[in-house]
């Protein structure tokens, strides 16, 4: 995540701000936290036209 918001030329406030998510919730993601909610997850990817899927695995 933190590469595509430089790409994108974004600050992590300035992302949290576009997506709708608190800023401690940026800097978790950031930072590796393994626990983070996919739907929130999926908020700040869709800035950038993706999403986050559950597979099946095989």
């Amino acid at each position: 995540m933190k590469a595509l918001r430089k790409e994108y030329g974004l600050t992590q406030e300035d992302l949290a701000m576009k997506s709708g998510v608190g800023l401690c919730f940026v800097r978790n993601l950031e930072q590796g936290k393994s626990s983070l909610r996919i739907d929130k997850v999926n908020q700040l990817l869709d800035l950038f036209n993706y999403e986050l899927t559950a597979t099946k695995k095989q």
